[in-house]
């Protein structure tokens, strides 16, 4: 990755067009173009509206985004401010974000219903774990990932640990997203995410004056993208960061998803630990939604997409830093991934949905299956968690003992149940067969 080319000075420009100027604004240009908040190393590249050059268009396009501008507690190394500009297009964003993740009318069944959530949240948890540490260089496949944690053996190398590390981190959040920020929450989640992996005088600490400071450098030409804040300026950033995300003596309201993605990239430009600083920015992020009852939150993962996209991830923290410290660029891009991601987790559960009713009809058109053994397979499908009895068959349907004993048994024949023996008592659970049928493709 290559840093952007920064923009023209913005106080050179208005002098130089000082006297086009009011042509220029009649022009009626808005802070995006065709929807997108583009920066000026990509602006260069397009085609100009007629009779203006890039840089009086890049004039017109600063004017406009001066209007809609909202300063923020967040500075750079010197104490300059950064700000975000709030376009029709984030404001939009924010509004379908609300009411895609923050509201329980029309949510998903399987992450509601209290039988399949817990199966859900995992599996959340886990691509969220992987892919986290994928973007910061973990190497372990994502079979292999998988085959560890249902497997339950310990991680084998660093890549392992780092995947390990992040779905702990992520469970401790879940635990304490109600609890208000705080110094050492955050090296406690460092912690959590470090453990193993770095140098244990390193796990859980912020940078220190006399250590060598980190620096965020290209993979590709060594070029330094990144210079944090030093270190002896940490502990006073952290305190303030951590009274922004709990909004302690706020004057003027801040959307709780720009907070959060806010608080993203206020850690992620501060860079306080000697590693893992990708991956605390990001579990911020998700303490930060979570806190703030966007509950849905806890079955998305941005890492997916972010990792898909990482050029462009980190393009946007540099379009903010080479442009007056402009965070819209970075908020812009964060916004889009959470929307790709609610929308990719809906299409996930409406394919799960899809799978199921499949499923049920397999099973009615095979003609060998009596009505109290179709509901009780309808009934497993929906809650692969539940258990059932001879006795529990026996209640539900209304029928002899014998009879609920053989609906289980041919079910358990057929391998759709599996039968334990719990006590004295046969248990049935979800079968192989019943398992693949929920999970065909």
């Amino acid at each position: 990755m290559k840093r952007p080319l920064s923009p023209p000075a913005f106080p050179d420009l208005f002098n130089k067009y000082r006297e086009s100027l009011p042509d220029i604004l009649a022009r009626g240009i808005g802070p995006a173009v065709e929807g997108k908040y583009v920066h000026w190393d990509k602006l260069r590249h397009l085609n100009p509206p007629t009779d203006l050059d890039h840089e009086q268009w890049w004039v017109g396009i600063k004017f406009a985004r001066t209007a809609f501008r909202r300063f923020l507690l967040l500075t750079d190394a010197v104490n300059r401010p950064f700000f975000i500009v709030l376009t029709p297009q984030v404001l939009e964003a924010l509004h379908e974000i609300d009411n895609l993740a923050a509201g329980r009318i029309a949510m998903p069944e399987p992450v509601t219903n209290p039988a399949t959530r817990e199966r859900f949240l995992f599996r959340s948890l886990v691509e969220e774990a992987i892919t986290s540490s994928q973007l910061e260089g973990a190497s372990t496949t994502r079979k292999k990932a998988m085959e560890m944690f249902r497997s339950g053996r310990q991680p084998a190398d660093k890549s392992e640990q780092m995947i390990f590390n992040n779905l702990r981190g992520m469970e401790f959040i879940r635990e304490h997203q109600h609890d208000l920020l705080t110094p050492q929450f955050v090296l406690d989640i460092h912690r959590a995410l470090t453990r193993e992996t770095l140098a244990p005088v390193a796990v859980g600490r912020v940078q220190a004056p006399d250590d060598d400071r980190v620096s965020v450098v290209s993979n590709t030409t060594g070029e330094i993208l990144h210079n944090p804040p030093p270190a002896e300026l940490l502990p006073l950033r952290m305190k303030r960061m951590c009274k922004f995300a709990n909004a302690e003596d706020e004057k003027e309201f801040l959307h709780p998803v720009i907070r959060a993605i806010l608080l993203h990239l206020w850690l992620g430009y501060d860079h306080p630990f000697e590693d893992g600083n990708g991956r605390t920015a990001r579990a911020l992020f998700y303490w930060s939604m979570l806190h703030e009852g966007y509950w849905l939150f806890e079955f998305i993962s941005i890492s997916a997409i972010l990792r898909r996209a990482s050029a462009q991830y980190g393009r946007s923290y540099l379009y903010t830093e080479t442009d007056e410290n402009d965070a819209t660029y970075f908020v812009s891009y964060q916004l889009e991934v959470i929307l790709r991601a609610l929308k990719a987790l809906e299409r996930y559960l409406e394919k799960k949905a899809q799978q199921i009713e499949a499923a049920e009809q397999i099973l009615k058109d095979s003609g060998t299956y009596n009505y109290r053994q179709l509901s009780l397979l309808s009934h497993s499908l929906r809650n692969p968690n539940a258990e059932y009895t001879i006795n529990s068959h026996k209640v539900s349907h209304g029928v002899a003992y014998a009879t609920a004993r053989a609906d289980l048994l041919d079910l358990a024949a057929r391998r759709l149940l599996e039968e334990r023996k719990i006590g004295r008592a046969a248990h049935f659970f979800v079968g192989k067969h019943l398992y693949d049928l929920m999970n065909r493709k």
